[in-house]
């Protein structure tokens, strides 16, 4: 099984070189190979946690000229260091989902059941970037993919909480369902330990290109491992389950009563 370790690194990343948090619009483009970095310093940002888990609430409105309109910030204390996500009205991957705080929490506190230490770790549907922020934070070469409007303000979220922190540099692509999978993402070069998935079962005219492109990347005997969390909102989603089902051997992690989200683990069906 392939990781991280073999693909050649690009240059290690000068630890000394002073942080900056730009606007998405002013990132560079990112390197398509896992990037080791160092142990950098901690934020040193003061911020309270009223919930030791996560501030739900707003913290901030402001109009950017990056983005449409600025819902607010979210912060959250997962992997023991403090997230802050900043989210949108542009579209539904703009904001923090249930499922993928669920899906991050189950992470922490399940690390010797799922060890994403040096393990290549893809998301697909990432939004904010919670969910691949605590994949980077838990040791793991991450991509983080979602369709191109969703791209800006989800470099914005990885980089402004990955750098100094994480042992790999995060990777940020776009990736449209069922579009170009083989052409894009050729299953002969990119194999990944893990795939992660957190509440993309909401665009119900897309569910069979979703399964597609699941299947395209955990394919029979690639040893890939899904990690899917989903709150139940329609009868739909217990629909898309029952094929999701059909299609992998999957396992029921846990299942979360008061947000109705549950959390599978499931590897294709040979």
């Amino acid at each position: 099984m392939e990781s991280p370790s073999t693909v050649k690194q690009p240059d290690q990343e000068d630890p000394k070189k002073e942080r900056t948090d730009g606007e998405p619009g002013e990132n560079k483009e990112e390197e398509k190979r896992p990037q080791v970095m160092e142990n950098g310093t901690r934020d040193e940002r003061k911020q309270r946690f009223p919930n030791p888990n996560l501030v739900s609430d707003c913290k901030q409105m402001a109009i950017e000229s990056s983005v449409s309109y600025t819902l607010g910030k979210e912060f959250f204390l997962i992997a023991g260091h403090e997230i802050c996500i900043r989210e949108s009205l542009d579209s539904y991957g703009a904001l923090v989902w249930p499922g993928a705080v669920a899906l991050s929490q189950f992470l922490e506190n399940n690390r010797q059941q799922v060890n994403f230490l040096d393990k290549a770790v893809l998301e697909i549907g990432a939004g904010t970037g919670l969910l691949s922020i605590v994949a980077s934070l838990l040791g793991a070469w991450v991509t983080a993919t979602d369709l191109p409007e969703i791209i800006p303000n989800l470099t914005f979220n990885l980089s402004r909480n990955s750098k100094g922190r994480c042992r790999y540099t995060p990777q940020v692509t776009a990736l449209t369902w069922g579009h170009d999978l083989e052409k894009d993402f050729p299953s002969t070069s990119c194999h990944y330990d893990y795939v992660l998935a957190a509440d993309v079962v909401y665009h119900h005219n897309y569910l069979e290109e979703l399964l597609a492109t699941m299947h395209h990347f955990c394919k029979p005997g690639s040893g890939t491992t899904l990690m899917w969390a989903n709150k139940v909102r329609f009868q739909s989603d217990l629909k898309f389950t029952e094929r999701f089902k059909s299609c992998f051997d999957t396992t029921l992690m846990t299942e979360l009563k008061e947000g109705d989200v549950m959390i599978y683990k499931a590897t294709a069906r040979e």
